[in-house]
């Protein structure tokens, strides 16, 4: 991401930076998947006061002091990997060479050199098999560079089963939508404006107590029914009134979640990726468990674990589609049935490539590995989320090492070309592909200083912010340019059609002083949140398919006070969910730095 000329400066690494894993022969950089030590937010009252600030307070556009870190921002360090040359590793948790502490350890959301290996007898391509050269070189890039990303979720409205009730990555939050051509369809969309927009607070909750001996610990995963608003805590996910806040249930788990789908059955079941125990400083436990939980009535319905060989997997990612939970690794892919917990498939150890993971939603997309480092090449395959069976594939070119799913249907994938990014997005193209076919429908060009999505490309494979996918277009917001007015930045959302890759002429200005964020498709229309500048709350607005018309739907408190928790849960750091006039947002680590204010897991906004 390029810093805007007149953004106020910002402490380093503000926000969990992300740094995708180095080759053995290189060392590793400092930045994209580095999670680091947050500093504390402000506290926010759960009755925000009325009397504005004396001084503008909190980061914005404009802002003419240093935004503090905060509550989910573990970052104190400037990122480094992609586009952040000559930095230095800091001293401290997740940083090869260094002793982290026990949520600090390899397994704690890093996937664990294990051996690469594959499922489902019969496959296409080889199938699934081991290969020992791969399993060598997965060990020495774990080893050199551990790897834990920072959710960036956002929840769709209604029930659908891929992203309408969850924590949405904003790319597959669009599979609902049809196919269209021309400029974008103005259909409309659940999500209606209110009579008054002004929101209040509904609740917080404060952050969790780090256990005695740990610096920080992964929150990530949080959801939305039409009852409960559901997010996971230290070893446990907690279901509370969405809006009141009260706790409708708590579901305890023996170790802490590691990862957690952003997809919802009908029926509101999802899964996560847990830790079997508490870590420990002699056992930091690895990331080996797949639940699946019911967000309806609150309750486990099964645990379960695949083996590389003799060895329990740790699984870097979890995802879902239809009735199906799919989990991959360095060492191979594995799924079981949500409702019963039967397994589907698992890795085997007769193929030379694997399954590094999966994204979920309308389609089951497996993005499979084959070759050794510097002659990898990936296979985008659609497969049937039942048995496994590829259904199409795609080969892209061989070198590229890593691919991140931004939506299934349409199926769209973004990969850093040649590590060209230059920003530690992941993202240098976007490659439009016809999953009936496997072929490519056409490639698109984003180049980091013009465009701010990100995609977790290394682990969690369908984890993307900053775009929207639907009516068989692209929605990506742009980087931060001058403006003339008051705050002196703003950016926009512009549009990409999927078949042709050329822009159609469509944007959306945020704004003097607000930064657009696509969150997700809403019918026709995109849901965008805008941050705010120093001295206002933050908005969510529905911006028409068709005439790129902006309707806000709903402005936060402009009060100091909100507005110092908000401004530490901005989209690229955090879980954001919008449903039925609520926001809910919530960060993705928890912290045991100390602090003189109280500190927040969630802040939920309502109107009406």
């Amino acid at each position: 991401m390029t810093q805007p000329p007149q953004q106020p400066p910002q402490q380093p690494g503000f926000g969990p930076p992300q740094d995708p894993a180095q080759p053995p022969a290189q060392p590793a950089q400092p930045g994209y998947g580095y999670p680091q030590a947050p500093q504390s937010p402000p506290a926010a009252p759960a009755t925000p006061p009325t009397p504005p600030p004396s001084a503008p307070q909190g980061p914005g556009y404009g802002y003419p002091q240093q935004p503090p870190g905060g509550y989910g921002y573990p970052g104190q360090q400037p990122p480094g990997g992609y586009g952040y040359p000559g930095q230095q590793p800091p001293a401290g948790y997740g940083y090869p060479g260094q002793q982290p502490g026990p949520y600090g350890q390899p397994g704690y959301g890093y996937p664990q050199a294990t051996v690469p290996m594959q499922p489902m007898p019969g496959q296409p391509g080889g199938g699934r098999k081991f290969n020992a050269q791969i399993a060598i070189i997965v060990a020495a890039v774990v080893a050199i560079a551990l790897i834990v990303g920072g959710g960036v979720w956002y929840a769709s409205s209604g029930k659908d089963d891929d992203k309408n009730n969850s924590a949405d990555s904003g790319g597959t939050g669009g599979e609902d939508t049809k196919n269209g051509g021309g400029g974008g369809t103005s259909a409309g969309g659940e999500e209606k404006a209110p009579a008054d927009p002004a929101s209040q607070v509904l609740f917080q909750v404060p952050a969790p107590k780090v256990p005695k001996g740990s610096t920080t610990v992964v929150t990530s995963g949080s959801w939305v029914t039409d009852t409960v608003y559901a997010k996971s805590g230290i070893a446990e996910i907690v279901g509370y009134d969405r809006d009141k806040g009260t706790e409708q249930w708590t579901i305890d788990l023996p170790g802490p979640v590691c990862e957690a789908s952003d997809h919802v059955t009908e029926d509101n079941k999802t899964a996560i990726v847990h830790k079997p125990a508490m870590p420990t400083k002699t056992d930091p436990q690895s990331c080996t468990q797949v639940t699946a939980i019911d967000l309806e009535a609150g309750k486990e319905l099964w645990s379960r674990t695949a083996k590389s060989g003799t060895m329990p997997i740790s699984f870097g990612n979890v995802t879902l589609s239809g009735s199906t939970v799919a989990a991959g690794s360095t060492s191979g892919g594995a799924a079981w049935e949500i409702g019963s917990g039967k397994q589907l498939w698992a890795p085997k150890t007769s193929d030379t490539c694997y399954d590094a993971g999966y994204g979920g939603g309308e389609k089951l997309v497996a993005v499979r590995k084959c070759g050794s480092y510097g002659q990898r090449q990936l296979h985008i395959q659609t497969i049937d989320p039942k048995s496994g069976k590829v259904i199409s594939e795609y080969k892209m070119d061989e070198g590229i090492e890593y691919a991140g799913v931004v939506s299934t249907d349409p199926l769209v994938v973004a990969s850093d070309v040649g590590d060209s990014a230059g920003d530690g997005s992941g993202i240098s193209d976007f490659f439009s592909i016809d999953n009936k076919t496997g072929k490519l429908r056409t490639r698109i060009s984003a180049p980091g200083e013009e465009f701010a999505a990100r995609c977790d490309i290394i682990t969690k494979i369908d984890q993307c912010s900053g775009l929207a996918v639907g009516d068989d277009r692209l929605y990506i917001a742009t980087e931060e340019d001058e403006s003339t007015g008051k705050y002196g930045q703003t950016n926009g959302i512009v549009a990409f059609d999927l078949a042709t890759g050329k822009e159609t002429g469509q944007r959306a200005d945020a704004g003097d002083g607000y930064t657009l964020t696509p969150l997700r498709m809403d019918g026709g229309n995109i849901l965008a949140y805008k941050r705010p500048p120093y001295d206002k709350g933050g908005q969510i607005v529905s911006i028409d398919g068709g005439s790129f018309k902006q309707t806000t739907l709903m402005e936060n408190p402009a009060t100091e006070s909100v507005r110092d928790v908000e401004t530490r849960m901005l989209p690229e750091y955090a879980e954001i969910l919008f449903s039925q006039g609520r926001l809910y947002m919530s960060g993705v680590y928890a912290s045991d730095f100390s602090s003189t204010e109280k500190e927040y897991l969630v802040i939920a906004f309502g109107t009406g």
